[in-house]
């Protein structure tokens, strides 16, 4: 939760510990130490325990934040796929353990220290650069946090930085280290390029009998036929339920009527403001500023510049005070105020710059209206439907005769196999959740009353087993042209490798590159100089890393990406950076800083964890993460 409502401000929240820490454990992880029981807390280290509810609160504020930066929404499913459990485990097992390690050294900080940093957090503070209370219990309301919570939060995470910035203070990168990480990433390599196909490594003969049927031995599993299942289909979704909701101009002007304040473009004024702890510092800036020849001159006289006063371009629910910002919506343009006595602070306002608001009319935002009208009525008839589906189901009927009843999509699908691929290799449906639709289908046999499928999209599939029709080897005489089409690809492959590691010989014994180039009929590139990190024309990721492995006029053979030619690269010319600025010196020294931090938090955790010992009870992991036992 203290995670989320530091997300959710600027300012000191944002520390780079949090950084260094999940650098840390997604570095280390956690050990695979796991119980069978199936009830108690999901992990434990010495004697805190992490319950199931620590967990995936934590883990669905971790998803939050990822679903807002992809712009939708991460189901649990792809969060374990991207590693977003074990690293939230890891991140709260850590934590555990260095609270563990503070109360052993009795580290304590007083309410007075805590409230001091609250007090001086930028991200409580108004405009004015004061505390503003009501903007640091609207942030607590909005997280769910009380007062209290967020002080005992507060208070173990300022014991934490306390206890790893004393480990890390010293971790200063060596001169040395700086240089030759700034060679590493500098060093700048030519290479020339041939590229080798396989008609270049001689025409592959046709197979024998003999030779097709010893390689089908060979290689059984290539020519298995997966197991495939009939599959009755309810296919519910969003857009087939839009289709369905009709929106009234009455509708839209009513919702336009009731919502008009949110489609009008608020005036925007900028404001300068000169802030003053007391009255009487403001009267006397005031007869100042008032006695000047000109505003510029009266700041002038206060030793102020425009840079110093300027707030930006605000509306009036930008700024903080009320008092200020119905005193600055008040003024007209370059009209100096009197002095406002804001809650806090006493201050002298300007405004530069006026744009006016605008009402947006209703044929302007009339298909934005019926949008988002057919969204609603569209997600409430959803659910309807699969309710309705649902008590259909407890009911006994089939998916046919429900799909009839209540007016719905069905479809019978001939045969799948579990990636949704027909026996022809053609999709078994249009769909993008459709992988997911048929592993639903795949889990278990026929007869099972399975839960409905939530579709990415919006929505809700139903599925059912018809029948199956089990996994078979195909025999030899089904796939005989099959088999010979993989004999010669297999062929071609061992020929053109042999070929590229007899030009890659020749090479480095001393031929060059271009004579063998000649006798190929072949062209030899030269591609630009380049770094590790950069691509390189003509050169795939992997061939670029492996010049960077060879010394200089030697040479290797890299597959090409799609798997059909060689690439036979050598290195001409190694060229080491020129000795870095100071700027590249001083970024260099950050990132080993941020690295060296990052190594010392993860080795200090990982010893925190063996010396308390933990465990990770996988049952419960498990019902915390909807898998099933087969799964």
């Amino acid at each position: 939760m203290l995670e989320a409502l530091r997300r959710g401000v600027k300012g000191i929240f944002i520390k780079i510990l949090l950084g260094l820490l999940i650098i840390a454990f997604a570095v280390w992880g956690v050990a695979d130490v796991f119980q069978s029981r199936g009830q108690g807390p999901l992990a434990k280290i010495g004697k805190t325990e992490i319950s199931t509810d620590a967990f995936q609160q934590a883990l669905q504020v971790e998803i939050s934040n990822l679903s807002r930066q992809f712009g939708r929404r991460l189901t649990v499913d792809q969060a374990r796929a991207l590693g977003i459990d074990q690293r939230v485990i890891s991140r709260l097992v850590g934590t555990a353990a260095i609270d563990n390690h503070a109360r052993d050294l009795g580290l304590y900080l007083s309410d007075a220290t805590i409230a001091d940093a609250i007090r001086n957090d930028p991200g409580f503070q108004g405009v004015g650069g004061t505390f503003n209370r009501d903007a640091f219990v609207e942030i607590l309301r909005q997280n769910g946090l009380t007062e209290q919570r967020y002080f005992a939060e507060r208070r173990a995470d300022e014991i934490r930085q306390q206890i790893t910035g004393t480990l890390t203070a010293g971790n200063v990168p060596p001169a040395v280290m700086i240089d030759t990480l700034h060679r590493y990433r500098g060093e700048t390599r030519t290479i020339a390029l041939l590229t080798l196909d396989p008609e270049v490594s001689g025409k592959v003969a046709d197979p024998d009998e003999t030779k097709m049927k010893a390689y089908y031995e060979q290689n059984k599993r290539q020519f298995v036929a997966p197991e495939y299942r009939k599959v009755p289909l309810i296919l519910l979704t969003d857009a087939e339920v839009r289709k369905r909701i009709e929106v009234s101009d009455a509708d839209m002007k009513a919702l336009y009527e009731q919502e008009k304040d949110s489609f009008a473009t608020p005036e925007r004024r900028k404001v300068q403001q000169l802030s003053f702890p007391d009255r009487a510092a403001a009267d006397k800036a005031l007869a100042t500023l008032k006695a000047a020849t000109s505003f510029d001159e009266g700041l002038k006289a206060l030793g102020l510049k425009d840079s110093d006063i300027e707030l930006g371009a605000l509306t009036k629910r930008d700024m903080i005070d009320p008092k200020i910002a119905d005193a600055a919506f008040r003024l007209e343009k370059d009209q100096l105020s009197e002095v406002v006595q804001g809650t806090f602070a006493n201050v002298i306002l300007r405004v530069t710059e006026v744009t006016p608001g605008k009402q947006s009319t209703f044929e302007e935002v009339k298909d934005r209206l019926r949008d988002r009208i057919a969204g609603e009525r569209a997600g409430r008839a959803l659910q309807d439907l699969h309710d309705r589906v649902d008590d259909a189901r407890a009911g006994g009927g089939s998916l046919k005769e429900i799909a009839e009843r209540l007016n719905v999509p069905f479809m019978e699908i001939d045969a799948t196999d579990k990636q949704g691929l027909k026996p022809d290799g053609k999709p078994a449906l249009d769909n993008p959740d459709a992988a997911k639709i048929f592993a639903s289908a795949f889990i278990g046999g026929g007869g099972l009353d399975r839960e409905a499928v939530q579709l990415e999209s919006g929505g809700y599939a139903w599925v059912d087993v018809a029948g199956v029709t089990a996994e078979r080897q195909k025999p030899f005489e089904e796939v005989q042209d099959a088999v010979k089409v993989a004999w010669i690809e297999a062929e071609r492959r061992t020929a053109l490798n042999t070929a590229a590691q007899a030009i890659v010989d020749r090479v480095n014994k001393g031929t060059s590159l271009e004579d063998i180039a000649k006798e190929l009929n072949l062209e030899v590139k030269l591609a630009q100089p380049v770094t590790r990190s950069e691509q390189a024309e003509g050169l795939a990721r992997p061939a670029v890393q492996r010049a960077f492995s060879l010394a200089r006029g030697t040479a290797a053979a890299v597959e090409s990406p799609d798997g059909k030619s060689r690439t036979i690269i050598a290195v001409r010319a190694v060229v080491d950076p020129p000795p870095p600025t100071t700027e590249q010196r001083d970024a260099l020294r950050k990132d080993l800083e941020r690295q060296l931090q990052s190594d010392a938090i993860g080795a200090y955790v990982n010893a925190l964890q063996t010396r308390l010992g933990f465990t990770i009870n996988e049952a419960v992991y498990r019902r915390a993460m909807g898998l099933e036992a087969g799964q």
